[in-house]
């Protein structure tokens, strides 16, 4: 074979590979899907299904409301509509809506309609803001959640609408070391959110109704 074949005959294998490559990387990422849910504070929200195998990234934010891009003051102040929420990006051939879905509703109070635990009002509850497509598995995980409880499960499936992130000052607050004043003294951003965890009583309470089947509880 001569050199100038050799050298078309590597670029041709090279172009087929790098084809290859691209084309994987395009399947890949059709197969990154979102689900929106709400439960109480969104830094608790963001650190347990940041845990979860398949998650590729959990934000906090807002959704719900009719106020653009608003900011955490107002949405905790209220009259915005909105209520804190996270959105879920994960990789749908390793775990699915529903199951997510299900893990959602043992790691929250959805007999609650007034807030979280220690976090109350209207900005503080649960929902599920769920996509056309995600709507069956919604009302379905909902319905398995108040069989397995044996309560009335209050939580609402809404309709998937705009979400906003909130500043980088909330997202991954659960890992971060920045120093923060908190009633509980200085602390980093982690240990603030462990004491702020437990004193709110979240953990206690989710075992409290769901025993074993609480996924994140003590984690």
């Amino acid at each position: 074979m001569t050199p100038v074949r050799t050298l078309k005959t590597c670029a041709l294998t090279l172009m087929i590979v790098l084809g290859f490559l691209v084309q994987t990387k395009t399947s890949q990422a059709q197969q990154l899907e979102t689900l929106t849910v709400a439960g109480g504070c969104f830094w608790c929200v963001e650190a347990d299904f940041e845990k979860v195998k398949g998650v590729k990234e959990a934000v906090s934010g807002f959704t719900g409301g009719a106020v653009a891009n608003p900011t955490y003051k107002q949405v905790v102040a209220g009259g915005t509509g909105h209520i804190e929420a996270v959105q879920i990006t994960y990789d749908s051939s390793q775990v699915s809506a529903s199951t997510l879905m299900a893990l959602f509703f043992r790691s929250i109070d959805p007999t609650d309609a007034g807030g979280q635990f220690c976090d109350r009002g209207q900005s503080y509850t649960t929902a599920i803001f769920a996509t056309p497509d995600q709507q069956n598995a919604a009302q379905k995980a909902k319905a398995q959640a108040q069989v397995d409880l044996g309560q009335t499960v209050v939580t609402p499936i809404l309709q998937a609408s705009e979400f906003y992130p909130a500043d980088g000052y909330h997202q991954d607050y659960y890992k971060q070391r920045s120093i923060v004043l908190t009633r509980f003294g200085p602390k980093s951003k982690a240990n603030a959110y462990k004491a702020y965890r437990e004193a709110c009583g979240r953990d206690q309470r989710v075992r409290e109704l769901w025993g074993s089947a609480a996924p994140f509880a003590g984690s």
